[in-house]
């Protein structure tokens, strides 16, 4: 277990998948994140790469060469390396190998550097191109958080809000794939009102979304927290059927739409990096 803390919070993380795993406020003792009950889902803040969400029939085509990944990609289940930087800032990386080479023919370096300052918490998304080619990727996050939070509340009583949309319009999955099928909310003040069937059919997909800040807040008490995430394209919102969080998930690409011709080059939301250079992106969150 590796021990991020300041006077404000303690946030523990795993070097297996670099992976988030609580959040802990230490004025009024909350852990902001889920739980991790394998009865329902196992896992806490999982990083998506180098594809979010699903392919097509679990694979993808590159140089006239067929590869299968699957959902998710493989970064999520790796032992990576750390470097505890000071009490309050941790870099974890994995590099490509031997293994990764024969489902994703890229090399790279990945990085997801945690900070905490104050009540906020930053994941940085560091990717390099260590290749001689353009490399091609996407990358997402995946941390839920505990709903209802406190005694007192329940899941029924928690909502999203949305700064500037009055309606958001999200794409349905079909078979883990995009479907062209879409459905808008019309919000309430900004507020998407939590319920456990808003998930039954899977995540909340978002092409379009004005905010890049939402907050996850309740009716009962002012606990919650502020989640930014300027910069990336995509958004999923999930949980688990009838489990007891929500993920608020931030992404720079997208999985597979229903008509995909299943070329890497061609996938909507794909990035392309050029040999020896560098890319980032960061989401943060508070907690109060």
């Amino acid at each position: 277990m590796i021990l991020l803390e300041n006077e404000h919070l303690a946030v523990t993380l795993t070097a297996k998948g670099a992976e988030l795993t609580r959040i802990t406020h230490k004025q009024n003792g909350f852990n902001y994140l889920w739980k991790g009950d394998a009865a329902y889902w196992g896992k806490f803040s999982p990083v998506l790469f180098p594809i979010v969400g699903g392919l097509k029939n679990d694979k993808y085509i590159f140089e006239d060469k067929e590869y299968s990944l699957p959902r998710h990609g493989f970064a999520r289940d790796q032992q990576f390396e750390v470097q505890q930087i000071s009490n309050g800032e941790v870099l974890f990386t994995l590099s490509s190998n031997a293994d990764t080479l024969k489902v994703y023919p890229f090399e790279f370096k990945l990085g997801l550097r945690y900070q905490i300052t104050g009540t906020t918490l930053s994941c940085s998304y560091e990717v390099s191109n260590e290749g001689e080619k353009d490399m091609l990727f996407s990358i997402g996050g995946h941390p839920a958080f505990a709903a209802p939070l406190t005694d007192g509340t329940e899941y029924e009583d928690y909502y999203i809000t949305f700064p500037e949309d009055e309606s958001v319009t999200y794409h349905k999955i079909a078979a883990n794939l995009i479907s062209n099928q879409t459905e808008t909310i019309e919000l309430d003040n900004g507020k998407l009102k939590l319920k456990h069937e808003l998930f039954y059919e899977d995540a909340l997909v978002f092409k379009s979304l004005k905010s890049n800040m939402l907050q996850l807040r309740n009716t009962k008490n002012a606990q919650g927290l502020d989640f930014s995430f300027p910069d990336f394209p995509y958004f999923g919102i999930w949980a688990a059927k009838d489990a007891d969080f929500v993920c608020l998930e931030p992404w720079c690409g997208i999985a597979d739409g229903v008509e995909h011709n299943q070329q890497l080059g061609d996938k909507e939301g794909i990035t392309s990096l050029s040999p020896a250079e560098n890319w980032k992106r960061t989401w943060e969150v508070t907690v109060y």
